[in-house]
């Protein structure tokens, strides 16, 4: 199921505000037995008939995606975008995109890049950049049906190499694919908590989606599955705490959240009850949705379980099928301790 699931999740369109493929995905592979609703704001709740009595855990993945907005036509037929998300310019530049237009078509092109033959090609923030889709003019465009406000993705397919997973999104379609295996595994277990699943959207940007997802769920606690930048090629090695291969990461604080340590406590120690190996990572940039999870109801002790992403928010991530694995066996076994004198406990 992983490999599959993982793939179409990666490969599906869905930059913020515009997460619709992404949630037809989780639709078709939700587990029997689950009610599926989404809300206006495109989030995703998936939920089995609550228990009167127990307490309710909120299971969250964001699903949307790094992407841009168009802005503008130039007269030449170039797009100026605006961003959807944290990016790096240099990483956009002679890369394909997709383009959405108003009907739903999806047009490739290509960020403008200036060959050597015209000189050096300086930096340039995303509103310097341009889109070319191969047009001529800016009626050319608009015939096409593209106009401010079409959503724009990176265009890249997914691959694998043994236990290498190569492609884009997986920050945090990792996640979105880990909350479904997670409730397929759980679907037939007898459990001390109400599981309520969650793709929220639009978390690129602000974590939007979140603030009205966990309002609407009311959790007791919760656990934020995502998909983390990894740090084992970049920079000093010995601060390395987010690494390929080492299983996943456990976020301790960043710039929206400092974990709950009784709760982070019991994650680590089952973890090494079922031999699943994990890192603890102190992050001084970043925030994830457990930054709003965390501050709703007066308070929802809350933990971050992170797949490792080299070259995150880019057209081509690098993951470990075992990081992922590891994840979904991690959450799973942590769910089904947690129990009404637990939590109260965190």
């Amino acid at each position: 199921m992983s490999i599959e699931l993982i793939r179409a999740f990666s490969e599906a369109f869905g930059p913020p505000g515009f997460e619709d493929d992404v949630l037809a995905l989780a639709q078709q592979h939700a587990p029997p037995g689950y009610a599926t609703q989404r809300d206006s704001l495109l989030n995703f709740y998936l939920q089995k008939q609550p228990i009167e009595g127990l307490p309710t855990l909120m299971l969250d993945a964001h699903s949307d995606e790094v992407g841009l907005m168009v802005r503008a036509i130039k007269n030449d037929g170039s797009i100026v975008c605006t961003a959807l998300g944290g990016w790096v310019p240099s990483t956009l530049v002679a890369q394909r995109m997709l383009v959405q237009t108003r009907t739903g078509e999806r047009i490739t092109g290509v960020i403008a890049a200036k060959p050597p033959h015209f000189g050096k090609e300086e930096p340039a923030a995303i509103d310097q950049l341009v889109l070319d889709i191969g047009a001529s003019s800016k009626d050319e465009v608009l015939a096409l049906g593209i106009a401010p406000g079409c959503p724009v993705v990176p265009q890249s397919a997914f691959k694998q190499r043994g236990d290498l997973l190569f492609g884009k999104a997986f920050d945090d379609r990792l996640g979105c694919a880990a909350v479904l295996e997670v409730l397929h595994k759980l679907q037939d277990k007898s459990l001390d908590v109400n599981v309520v699943g969650t793709l929220s959207s639009q978390e690129e940007m602000g974590l939007r989606g979140a603030k009205v997802s966990v309002n609407r769920v009311q959790p007791d606690v919760a656990i934020c599955l995502e998909g983390a930048p990894a740090d084992d090629t970049l920079g000093d090695p010995q601060l390395s705490q987010t690494a390929l291969g080492r299983g996943p990461m456990i976020r301790l604080i960043d710039n929206s959240m400092i974990a709950n340590p009784r709760f982070t406590t019991l994650v680590l120690d089952i973890a090494a009850q079922h031999n699943i190996p994990v890192q603890q990572a102190i992050r001084t940039g970043g925030s994830t949705n457990g930054g709003v999870l965390h501050l709703a109801n007066l308070g929802v002790p809350t933990v971050v379980i992170a797949c490792p992403v080299r070259y995150a928010h880019s057209h081509n991530g690098i993951a470990n099928l075992q990081d992922y694995r590891h994840m979904v066996q991690l959450t799973v076994a942590l769910i089904q301790s947690l129990n009404h004198e637990l939590i109260a406990g965190f």
